[in-house]
């Protein structure tokens, strides 16, 4: 239910907030994440769908190839390509490009992303991920924003498969010198600690969990013919045009099936792909 109230919430704030002539009348979303979000320019065609029915909706981005919550608060960028970053660790003083971000304006939505690998090694989802959650909510100017978590999705390494972290790149105070997820036989045993992993993040942090991975786990257990992977992980066109119709639902109530818009997907695809989305 609270998936289903989230705009109005949001337009809430925004009357409240339009009566200061300083501010604009537009609803301000954020994305924090990776390359799981920015690939194939999802953002852009989410924007391009509100522009449709909400125009008033702007879409803003910081994602970084490879850059977890964590990193997001606590590590400078020092070079970036296409696909790559270097970093350092922040010194007292400096400000990451997602903080000098968050500064920018009052956000009305943050949706924040981080991979997959993250949420389901359980140390790391207590030291780094909660960590930097809270910290990305302290620094949000408006106590009345939304945020909500992107879910993300298995990977398609084969089975039967464990992820592993070093302690060490996890909090120092760890004594054993690896931190893993339970061993996953199947991908719907992969799914289902996905799905509990998300739900517990969304629950400690008070915030509103995205159906993306459910809706990736029903293409790939549905509708096998439908590819939505870029390579193991990532998402191609077709996937980044499901996650924006997903995005499109919970932050205006409305069907994804009733947008003419389609981008570059072929009519018949981009259908299918809104039907699923809902």
């Amino acid at each position: 239910m609270r998936n289903i109230f989230l705009i109005i919430m949001v337009c809430c704030a925004w009357g409240v907030r339009s009566q200061d002539k300083t501010m604009d009348n537009d609803i301000h979303v954020l994305f924090i994440g990776n390359s799981l979000t920015y690939f194939y320019d999802m953002p852009q065609t989410l924007q391009m769908m509100l522009n449709e029915t909400h125009p008033n909706i702007k879409i803003h981005q910081s994602t970084f190839p490879g850059q977890d919550l964590s990193g997001h608060m606590n590590d400078i960028i020092t070079t970036q390509t296409e696909n790559e970053i270097h970093t350092r660790k922040k010194v007292e003083g400096e400000q990451t490009e997602t903080e000098l971000k968050l500064a920018e304006r009052r956000w009305d939505v943050i949706i924040l992303q981080t991979g997959t690998v993250a949420v389901l090694i359980p140390e790391n989802l207590e030291f780094k991920v909660n960590k930097a959650i809270s910290e990305i909510k302290h620094k949000v100017g408006n106590p009345d924003a939304k945020f909500i978590l992107f879910s993300t999705w298995p990977s398609k390494e084969g089975y039967p498969k464990q992820y592993c972290y070093p302690s060490r790149h996890v909090d120092l105070s760890i004594e054993k010198r690896t931190c893993c997820s339970p061993k996953f036989e199947s991908m719907d045993h992969e799914m289902e600690n996905i799905i509990a992993s998300y739900t517990l993040v969304a629950k400690e942090n008070d915030l509103i969990k995205s159906n993306n991975g459910e809706k990736y786990f029903e293409v790939l257990t549905q509708f096998p013919e439908l590819e939505l992977y870029d390579d193991d992980i990532h998402p191609n066109k077709k996937g980044a045009f499901l996650n924006a119709c997903i995005f499109y639902q919970l932050l205006t109530n409305k069907k994804a099936t009733d947008l003419k818009y389609i981008g570059s997907i072929e009519p018949e695809m981009a259908k299918l792909l809104k039907q699923i989305a809902g």
